[in-house]
């Protein structure tokens, strides 16, 4: 009895086969068609070339981005720099769509979108005036009226942008307020976001926290105006903590600013520590942050300038949450 069910089992074996043959060809030809092998072969067309006969001022860039503002050249990764936490999160002091910037005799918009989404901002500005175009430049980041000259290029943080109105030299402050009222009413449908978090992962291109001997200082392939003004904005808003961090006094002549710090090691104490210590309680100290112009770029160094201990981890630790203002 059991011989005769193996004979009739070995009958199906080849329509098994047959089967198995007849859906392989359907993953190709039938009903279960891989399109993956359809790319195997694939090669790239050729690009799309208009007509010698076409008319040009019909044709022009949907999104010009201005070349002439880009961030300052990269720097030499000379050291391996650990990011220093976003000051975005839960600190209040992410930015509005638009804020001015101003040292000395001159003032400036900052705005938190890259070039290519302000440059048509800006020409909208122009048009809804009605004012007459002398020039214009996208490349260049520049509207030349006769009322002024605008001027647009990527600003220290990445993702935002500067725009100035000035005429000789001199900032146009009827200019720029009205600037600042155009761009404004147009923050509720500028896309803010990606300013501040996404578009500054390209920050290591350009700051450098580096060490010179026991000392650590930065470099910023930035002016020193620029540096300061964007600086001393943001120390304004983030060093108001009496007794943790303070900004005392801000000097644009010297590019300094005198501030109050307490450092994480003076934070991080135990009571074994304050008992075993002249200090009873935990203690800040005041700190000079100086400015210097080294050619195109500026470096930023912390000063001890109390008696109390300033190590050099203490000195990264500030100069990393101050540069993070740029980022």
């Amino acid at each position: 009895m059991s011989s005769v069910l193996e004979i009739r089992a070995l009958k199906w074996v080849p329509l098994a086969l047959a089967a198995a043959v007849a859906l392989s060809g359907c993953a190709r030809d039938g009903f279960y068609h891989d399109r993956n092998l359809d790319y195997t072969e694939a090669a790239p067309a050729p690009p799309l070339v208009l007509p010698e006969t076409r008319n040009t001022q019909r044709y022009r860039d949907a999104l010009p981005v201005p070349q002439a503002a880009t961030q300052g050249t990269r720097l030499d990764e000379a050291a391996e720099i650990r990011p220093p936490q976003s000051l975005a999160i839960g600190s209040g002091m992410e930015p509005e769509y638009v804020e001015r910037r101003e040292v000395g005799d001159q003032t400036w918009l900052v705005v938190a979108a890259d070039t290519g989404t302000v440059w048509p901002q800006l020409e909208e500005f122009v048009r809804t005036r009605q004012l007459e175009v002398l020039q214009s430049s996208a490349s260049q980041g520049v509207i030349v009226t006769p009322q002024a000259e605008i001027r647009l290029q990527s600003a220290l943080r990445a993702g935002s942008s500067e725009v100035r109105c000035e005429r000789g030299g001199q900032t146009m402050a009827s200019c720029l307020d009205a600037l600042e009222s155009h761009l404004s009413a147009r923050s509720a449908s500028a896309s803010v976001s990606s300013s501040w978090t996404a578009q500054r992962l390209t920050d290591e291109q350009t700051l450098q926290i580096r060490q010179q001997g026991d000392e650590w200082e930065v470099v910023i392939p930035q002016p020193v105006d620029r540096v300061w003004a964007e600086l001393n904005h943001y120390l304004e808003l983030d060093f108001a903590q009496e007794g943790q961090r303070d900004l005392l006094a801000a000097d644009p002549a010297s590019h300094e600013f005198m501030v109050e710090y307490m450092t994480e090691t003076e934070r991080n104490r135990n009571p074994l520590q304050i008992v075993f210590s002249p200090d009873v309680r935990k203690m800040s100290q005041q700190i000079r942050l100086a400015l210097q112009p080294n050619g195109d770029q500026t470096i930023l160094r912390a000063i001890n300038a109390s008696e109390r201990a300033f190590s050099a981890d203490d000195q990264r630790e500030l100069l990393e949450r101050v540069s993070g203002y740029l980022r």
